[in-house]
Order: C-alpha cells, then structure tokens, then sequence
C-alpha cells in the first residue's frame, strides 16, 4: 500500500524538483554575473531550501543535531558519509551558515540545471576518479581556498553513495590533503541517516515517510592530533552512529 501511495507523489516530487533546477539554474547565472559571489551564494541557499522543502510532499521529515558544536569564521572540513543526492542538499541548507563547497565527481559538471552550474561557478571541486594526480590537485586547490576564506569543503570519504545505508570503506587521501593544506581547521565529522531510504525502490516511486537525519560530532582541531589518528577518530565517530537498518 504503501509503495502505491508513492507512485502519485513522486510525480508530484519530480515536477517540484524539476521545476526548482530549471528556475534557479537562470536565477544563479544573473546573481552571479550581476551581483557576484553574495548574492550567487544566497540564490543556493534558497535552491537548497526549496529542494528541501520539495520532499515534504513525500512526507519527508529532517533531524539535524549538534549545529551549536561547529565554530564559526574558521576553515572547515565537513566529513559525512553518503548515501544519497539528499546527502548534499540537506547538508547545502543547514550548513549554509559555514558555506559549504562540494568535492564532487566531474561527471556532475555537465548536464544537472543549477546543480552543474552551482559546482562549476559556486568554488565547489569536480574530481576527476579516474585521474588521481587530478584529483589530489584539485583537492588541495579547496584546502587552501577554505584556509584562506574561513570556509567549509564537504568531503564524503566513501567516495561514492551506500544505495543500502550500509557502510563503505573510507579512503584516506582526500582528507589528509584537505588538512595538510589547511592547517587551522576543523574536521567536523557528521553521520547521516535514512537518506538512502528515499531511493529504497530505485529512483521510481520515491521512498515516503523518512525521517533523515544528520547527527553532528564533536570537531576536531587539525593539529590537535596525527593525521592518522585524526583520520581513525573522525571514520569511528560517523561509522559508529549509522543505523544498523541498512540492508546487508
């Protein structure tokens, strides 16, 4: 019953969502060639809030925990486990605050009305998976950036989306750049939950009735600890407090 429900709202979904890429995809290009790089930000911060606001018609609902613990006017290091498009959304309104850029995969680049053109003119970075030399490159090129203008690099270290909830392997690389090149930041790890759940029967119906959270952990001063066991604190802290309702 509950998919046939579904079937009804995810169209209802998928022309809300549609219709707020196309809009805000002319919306960013004029504030952002009028009006420069405040006025571009505060035009994805609205996007953002209306493709949050677009899953209400799924009765999607939002926990967010532990905002208070992120310092301000800092460079920040976002790490977050991923498992779905929700992921970066929710993560672009909540945190609008800390101005949250993407590392992302160039594929994204091209083709997605306002979301390509957000990543390719919004200081965001396109990696390139199959070019590691590129990618490390690019990488450091956002350390420095968020060093230099107090600002949040989003980073999902599993590298690609957990279509079940469950887990990934972390990889080390990407965030030991991010803080070998930005020395006074702060990791902030986040754990996500039930994202996935929105894609449970694939793109067509929608999953309904979820509630995603995004449970906040303590930040950890870069250089309050070695690299490595940054890197084994921050992957316990997010792995540690996934639900364990994944499918195996």
């Amino acid at each position: 019953m509950k998919k046939i429900i579904a079937y009804p709202l995810s169209i209802i979904y998928y022309l809300l969502f549609g219709s707020t890429l196309v809009i805000f995809h002319f919306i960013q290009w004029i504030c952002l060639n009028l009006f420069g790089y405040g006025a571009h930000k505060k035009s994805v911060d609205i996007m953002c809030f209306f493709l949050v606001a677009n899953t209400y018609v799924l009765g999607t609902r939002y926990k967010v925990l532990g905002l208070d613990k992120i310092p301000s006017n800092v460079p920040l290091i976002i790490a977050a486990n991923h498992q779905s498009l929700y992921d970066t959304t929710s993560i672009g309104w909540f945190f609008r605050k800390f101005h949250p850029k993407f590392i992302s995969k160039i594929e994204l680049g091209k083709g997605i009305p306002s979301i390509s053109y957000n990543l390719t003119h919004g200081d965001s970075v396109l990696i390139d998976r199959k070019d590691p030399k590129q990618s490390l490159s690019a990488i450091k090129t956002m350390a420095e950036y968020i060093e230099k203008n107090n600002r949040a690099a989003v980073i999902f270290p599993e590298g690609t989306r957990s279509k079940t909830g469950k887990p990934g392997m972390f990889a080390k690389a990407g965030l030991k750049i991010l803080c070998k090149n930005s020395p006074s930041a702060y990791v902030v790890p986040v754990t996500i939950n039930n994202s996935w759940k929105m894609t449970l029967w694939g793109a067509f119906p929608m999953g309904i009735g979820n509630c995603i959270e995004l449970l906040v952990h303590d930040p950890i001063k870069v250089n309050s600890m070695s690299l490595d066991e940054l890197f084994i604190e921050t992957e316990n802290q997010i792995v540690n407090h996934i639900n364990n309702d994944y499918i195996v």
